[in-house]
């Protein structure tokens, strides 16, 4: 059963957390009573004029760079307690930044403080247990390279870029799979869907406790045993009842898989579907993919790129896959490699720079043929009639549901499970001038996607909230309240 938290709860401790910005910005006396808390502690204070700060104040997406009043970069839970309190006790606002990774202002503000927890990226492994501990502040290469040494893995997440090998002409970055320069804090606690999700579920199930700073300062442990509903309010929530300094996940064994790119042109999109509608049916927990939009340096249009997923061998993993490597892709990554080797090979032309939006969607298979092609139509009519946005991407991600959906929708604060996959779409471009328009645009090709192919029935909130950007959305259209 879940707990007896509301939605108004949700939206009210929302706003109790983060000091409305209404509030007022941070004075003189706020910032003598910061720096006397954190003199002879081991966090660092970046006002605008100091060294580094516009270094920091860097997100991923340009649209999210704002000007805060001072980053503090701690490092340990004691200082982020004497942030937390002056922020409270001196009605200063603030936000938290992990992996600095999301397309939204979250991690971001204007004039308040920034509670950066960059320094904290600890990792440890109990391979025994098979746990794994690590810091807030930590990134997913930190966790996946680290447990790689003893053999395991946990579900991470997904969506960005990859260099594929030369195409027409010149070498080809392009848009999807899983990065692991992603924060492991936002992921998971908006639920952290990844390519071990079809055998081991979300993220959030295999968290076994988080220890955070709540409003009030207090530093607790959140578990099944210790705050079970604070637990539950966490485990998809989002970052809206405190500062994670700490997670602690079940941790698998996890051996080399087959994973890799294969790149197609358009006309073998309605071969990509009928293989997509196969999988639907016949797909295990160890087999996953994603279908996915982009177009590449220097071609004349969009190309239809699979990420093949299998975990096992490769023998098997080319079985599964043959009608799609019988199409004769233009390029052809797949290949046997170390789980974290998956996360690892796509970080290329990732970084920062650029202005970003995500964006969701959820389909139910099998797939229309006529709906496919007309979705990649407008969506390729869009970033190829705008100057700069070729590095777009729309991606339906057809990773197993079952294991995901097994768990009862009211066991979490995650609205998102049910019988049908996620969608996303990662819109990049450069012109401020084109904010507002990208951003309509993303919310009507997702808001039809979702309306002529998605969930129909109550199951579950059918979009990922990772994927929103849209701040003022109200939470119980996102979690399960």
């Amino acid at each position: 059963m879940a707990p007896d938290i509301s939605s108004t709860k949700i939206d009210g401790f929302l706003e109790k957390l983060h000091v409305s910005e209404r509030d007022g910005k941070i004075n003189d006396k706020a910032k003598t009573v910061l720096q006397e808390r954190l003199n002879r502690t081991n966090a660092t204070i970046l006002f605008p004029n100091s060294d580094g700060y516009e270094e920091n104040i860097q997100r991923w997406s340009d649209t999210c760079k704002r000007r805060a009043a001072a980053v503090v970069l701690v490092t340990d839970e004691k200082e982020v307690q004497a942030v937390v309190n002056t922020c409270r006790e001196n009605a200063v606002p603030f936000v938290v930044a992990g992996g600095r990774h999301s397309t939204s202002p979250s991690s971001a503000i204007e004039d308040g403080i920034v509670i950066d927890l960059r320094k904290m990226r600890s990792v440890t492994i109990d391979a025994e247990k098979k746990i794994i501990t690590a810091q807030g502040g930590a990134i997913w290469e930190d966790v996946d390279v680290e447990a790689a040494k003893y053999g395991l893995a946990t579900p991470g997440g997904m969506v960005t870029l990859i260099r594929c090998k030369s195409i027409w002409g010149m070498s080809l970055q392009t848009h999807t799979g899983t990065v692991n320069h992603t924060g492991i804090g936002g992921l998971t606690l908006g639920g952290g869907s990844g390519w071990l999700s079809g055998r081991y579920g979300l993220a959030i199930d295999n968290l076994l406790s988080v220890k955070m700073v709540l409003a009030d300062g207090s530093y607790v442990t959140a578990s099944s045993h210790s705050h079970p509903d604070l637990f539950w309010a966490v485990r998809g929530a989002g970052q809206n009842f405190g500062v994670v300094t700490e997670f602690v996940y079940k941790a698998h064994d996890q051996g080399p898989v087959y994973s890799g790119m294969l790149v197609f042109t358009p006309d073998k999109l309605d071969k990509v579907v009928e293989f997509a509608n196969w999988h639907h049916e016949n797909h295990g927990e160890n087999e996953a993919m994603g279908i996915a939009f982009s177009q590449p340096p220097n071609a004349p249009v969009v190309s239809v790129m699979v990420l093949v997923f299998f975990n096992g061998n490769e023998e098997e993993g080319k079985k599964y896959f043959a009608p799609l490597l019988e199409l004769e892709p233009l390029v052809n990554m797949a290949a046997t490699m170390p789980y974290e080797k998956v996360n690892e090979m796509l970080n290329s032309g990732t970084g920062f720079g650029g202005r970003k939006i995500f964006g969701g969607s959820n389909v139910v298979l099998p797939l229309d043929k006529r709906f496919v092609h007309s979705i990649y139509e407008e969506f390729s009519q869009f970033t190829m009639g705008n100057e700069r946005m070729s590095q777009s991407l729309l991606m339906f991600e057809l990773v197993p549901f079952k294991k995901v959906s097994s768990v009862p929708i009211e066991e979490t604060a995650h609205g998102n499970r049910g019988d049908y996959y996620n969608v996303g779409t990662l819109f990049k471009w450069y012109d401020p001038a084109q904010d507002e328009m990208v951003r309509m645009f993303n919310r009507k090709l997702n808001g039809r996607i979702k309306e002529e192919a998605g969930v129909k029935k109550s199951m579950g909130v059918g979009v990922y909230s990772n994927y929103l950007c849209e701040c003022n959305r109200p939470s119980h259209t996102l979690y399960q309240c």
